[in-house]
């Protein structure tokens, strides 16, 4: 038998580590003395011990390490789906260090332009109410892919970003999103099309003419989130302009590879 003293040494686990494997059942003294509660090992639990600490350095939780022990049939699964989630934990904080550097870098400054005018093809966003973030951006982005196809499978050719606004461009999308029925988006694709093209998408989308305007905008790199559009907003509502007001209620969120630009139309007072 083994001291827990003997044993810590051996397999390079500190006592308190032992004790605390002992207590969520992972790694169970042969033997704990009544009186003083004296754990001691048998030899043959170095190997058990070597395993747990191969899996916990991998990150696994003490809980799928103990399944994959005592599972042995589950263990690569196991093994193999937790490298799937590391990876996308990885490759989610690269891009948060990439998103950050950006931002110490070169903080995201208001600028004035002008948008031309431009035929879109129009479609309402399913899903999740305003508020859900992520789920919201994805029900998005899908929607867009869904409009991409339905413009090229009819022979138009998409010609700009695309981009979302809220869904209030009629009385009754105002109604249904105010009132959390939806939907509470618009995407527009830019297009160019000729009249078949266009005769072709009616029915499927709904194809507008984008007025041109003036308008300020804001890029935050990186991933969208609720935090990030409000922080653009903020930005543009504060932004000093002679005699005129940026309109928030025609804003646009403009989808880029690497991040979202916010806009919103300026008005004269």
């Amino acid at each position: 038998m083994l001291s827990i003293s003997e044993f810590s040494e051996m397999c390079h686990l500190s006592p308190q580590t032992l004790r605390f494997y002992h207590s969520e059942g992972l790694l169970v003294p042969a033997e704990v003395n009544e009186r003083t509660a004296y754990r001691s090992y048998e030899f043959d639990q170095v190997e058990r011990a070597m395993l747990i600490t191969v899996l916990r350095d991998t990150g696994m939780s003490v809980s799928l390490v103990r399944q994959a022990l005592d599972e042995p049939d589950t263990a690569a699964a196991l093994l193999q789906a937790h490298t799937s989630d590391v990876q996308r934990r990885r490759q989610a904080q690269d891009e948060a260090i990439r998103d950050a550097r950006e931002f110490l870098t070169s903080w995201p400054e208001v600028r004035r332009r002008h948008t031309p005018e431009m035929t879109v093809a129009s479609k309402p966003v399913p899903g999740p109410p305003a508020g859900h973030d992520q789920d919201e951006w994805d029900a998005s982005a899908t929607a867009i892919q869904d409009v991409v196809a339905t413009v090229q499978s009819c022979g138009a050719v998409v010609a700009g970003l695309p981009w979302r606004t809220a869904a209030i461009e009629t009385p009754d999308q105002k109604r249904r999103n105010l009132s959390g029925e939806g939907p509470h988006w618009l995407v527009k694709v830019p297009i160019t099309a000729d009249t078949a093209a266009v005769t072709a998408l009616s029915g499927l989308v709904e194809v507008q003419t984008f007025g041109a305007r003036d308008e300020l905008s804001i890029f935050i790199p990186g991933r969208a989130s609720m935090a990030k559009y409000a922080t653009a907003l903020s930005r543009l509502m504060a932004h000093p302009l002679d005699a005129a007001y940026p309109d928030l209620s025609r804003s646009r969120q403009v989808l880029h590879d690497n991040g979202v630009e916010t806009t919103a139309t300026i008005c004269r007072s």
